[in-house]
């Protein structure tokens, strides 16, 4: 391999390893990985070979950079509506309305189950799992109890934003990518759901008291529950034109918030105290400039032809196995990275199989507490939970993570 390749191959795995190990460096992943990530772009244009290699490096670079922009575009329009709703009291106001005032511990861990389901599929894992945390912290609940109830909430958030492509970035990274379709990713539900019910039903044991949940609500305005539906109908209004008229979600979702800005300017003062532009600033751009930096290494390790060897692992076993072991080591390998290595590769699968991928990289994250952001977000809210503790359940996650892996093989065989 030349000096060049192994130095970029380098820089690529030590991105990688500051992602794994960025509790240990305490330096933030987002600043890691665009740091190698620009860096290594830099170096593949100063030492081109010539003028012919330096306008194929820039006609690589553009790809990536109009590939990132959709996603980016994407993410930020999702995303100011999850802040706004968040910091206007609604989704808490949300939480507290559907749960009973007094209610049994396992029927509480059910209802938290499917809460974190359905909420992540419209939300990002992270509030969604912001929200679940607050709620548990506010329970009377031994360690235990706690560590139960916090290990369905991070395989819930997961398993709910696999089936759509506002739930989960790795689903929307394989929808525009036109690996499946819009319609075709809603039905992952079935079995994801499906195993979120089963875990709940294995953690439940033991689960005999009664919790009484504190009354909380936020005053709310007649502009936030209007910006609350719009965002409902963007998400609707996004899949619907996507299957009818194959327009791409991005338009609908800029549109949804362009009308959000609108709604807010004639429905209130929309003051400088409290001006809507601002709830663009408040989302977590930490995360959008985590992946631009890995998108960026992605896209260069295609550029040096690296990729297929890092997945030659479809080479040796059919996608059926392969894809239930990405899953397993998205785990361990931050699945965003994991994914876009695969997407660029050039892998040739069936609509079925890659079904299978998008919920293996998606659910997979689960089965360790480090392995996705709702893992990691309750290891620091919920005090006792460790990776050890977290550990003890792993032979109920595996179970789950398997039985709804093999439902969506037996839907992947119906839609093929």
């Amino acid at each position: 391999m030349p000096a060049l390749e192994s130095t970029l191959l380098a820089l690529a795995i030590l991105a990688l390893l500051g992602v794994i190990f960025e509790e240990v460096t305490h330096v933030n992943k987002a600043k890691v990985t665009l740091f190698f990530g620009t860096l290594s772009w830099v170096l593949l244009f100063l030492f081109s070979g010539g003028e012919a290699e330096t306008a194929k490096i820039s006609a690589g670079l553009t790809e990536s950079i109009a590939e990132i922009a959709g996603l980016w575009l994407f993410l930020v329009a999702a995303m100011t509506f999850v802040a706004y709703l968040n910091k206007k009291g609604m989704i808490e106001n949300v939480v507290y309305l559907i749960m009973p005032r007094q209610v049994s511990e396992r029927k509480l861990l059910f209802l938290t189950g499917l809460f974190c389901f359905i909420f992540s599929s419209l939300a990002d894992n992270i509030t969604a799992t912001l929200v679940s945390c607050s709620l548990i912290l506010s329970l009377d609940l031994e360690l235990k109890k706690r560590l139960r109830f916090i290990t369905l909430v991070v395989f819930a958030v997961n398993s709910g934003g696999v089936s759509l492509i506002t739930g989960d970035v790795t689903t929307l990274m394989i929808f525009l990518a036109d690996k499946v379709e819009i319609l075709t990713l809603l039905t992952l539900a079935i079995p994801a759901s499906i195993t979120v019910f089963l875990l709940a039903v294995l953690l439940s044991g033991g689960m005999t008291g009664t919790v009484t949940l504190a009354t909380k609500k936020n005053d709310v305005r007649r502009v936030d529950i209007v910006i609350g539906a719009l965002f409902l109908l963007t998400i609707l209004a996004t899949i619907s034109a996507n299957a009818l008229f194959s327009m791409p979600p991005v338009l609908m979702f800029l549109f949804g918030l362009s009308i959000m800005f609108l709604v807010s300017r004639f429905m209130s003062d929309d003051s400088d105290l409290d001006p809507i532009l601002e709830y663009i600033r408040v989302i977590e751009f930490e995360t959008l400039l985590f992946f631009l930096g890995i998108l960026l290494l992605v896209g260069m390790l295609k550029e040096i032809d690296i990729l297929h060897s890092l997945v030659a692992i479809y080479d040796v076993m059919p996608p059926l196995a392969a894809n239930y072991l990405m899953g397993v080591f998205s785990a361990i390998i931050d699945n965003v990275p994991l994914t876009a290595a695969l997407l660029k590769a050039g892998i040739e699968m069936s609509p079925g199989e890659w079904m299978g991928l998008t919920y293996a990289v998606g659910v997979g994250g689960s089965l360790l507490v480090i392995g996705s952001a709702a893992g990691i977000v309750a290891m620091s809210k919920i005090p006792g939970l460790t990776f050890a503790t977290y550990a003890r359940y792993l032979g109920h996650l595996f179970l789950a993570y398997t039985l709804g892996y093999a439902g969506v093989f037996l839907l992947g065989r119906f839609i093929n």
